[in-house]
């Protein structure tokens, strides 16, 4: 049924989603430290070492329980991001998703466009009955691209990130596969 082990090469109109490479790392430490990312991630204070990078993205091919693929432009071939299928549940097929688009990637349709080739990829090749995700209230940007796949909201967390003295609600958002087979 389901192969996570698998890291393929996925290819659309504006980006390619790749295996990540131990090239890739440097540019991921950039993108990390982003202050953009880190808010939207909810990592604002968190600090993450370059050797945790490093570890990290070097044995991302190596995990057979989740899928971690690289956003690349496909015009220029230039690293913008990463999108993940994580936190697999093989007997109810589903699973969670998680994207992250760098400063360079931004309001170009790049982000839309790996979120559904990943979900795609999730419910046409591994299976998969529901994809689910949580994006922060303050980040319209990503929950528009996240509709715009047809993604929908079932519900609230309210208050579950506090960011420079605010609580930010997060919201849930999911697709079935049924969903996905019957979209235009």
């Amino acid at each position: 049924m389901s192969d996570f082990s698998f890291k393929p090469t996925l290819s659309g109109d504006k980006v390619v989603l790749r295996p990540f490479t131990a090239e890739d790392v440097d540019t991921m430490s950039v993108i990390l430290r982003d202050p953009e990312v880190l808010k939207f991630t909810g990592s604002a204070h968190t600090e993450v070492s370059d050797e945790t990078v490093r570890t990290f993205y070097t044995t991302r091919n190596d995990q057979p329980d989740r899928l971690d693929l690289a956003v690349t432009d496909r015009t220029t071939g230039e690293l913008v991001g990463e999108a993940i299928l994580y936190e697999y549940d093989a007997h109810n097929r589903s699973c969670t998703f998680r994207t992250l688009i760098g400063p360079t990637g931004r309001d170009r349709g790049l982000g839309t466009e790996a979120c559904r080739l990943i979900v795609g990829y999730g419910f046409g090749q591994l299976g998969l009955n529901r994809i689910a995700l949580g994006v922060f209230d303050f980040n319209p940007r990503a929950r528009r691209a996240y509709e715009k796949a047809g993604f929908v909201v079932e519900g609230v967390e309210r208050e579950a990130l506090l960011h420079d003295g605010q609580w930010i609600d997060s919201v849930s958002m999911s697709i079935l596969a049924r969903e996905w087979t019957a979209a235009p």
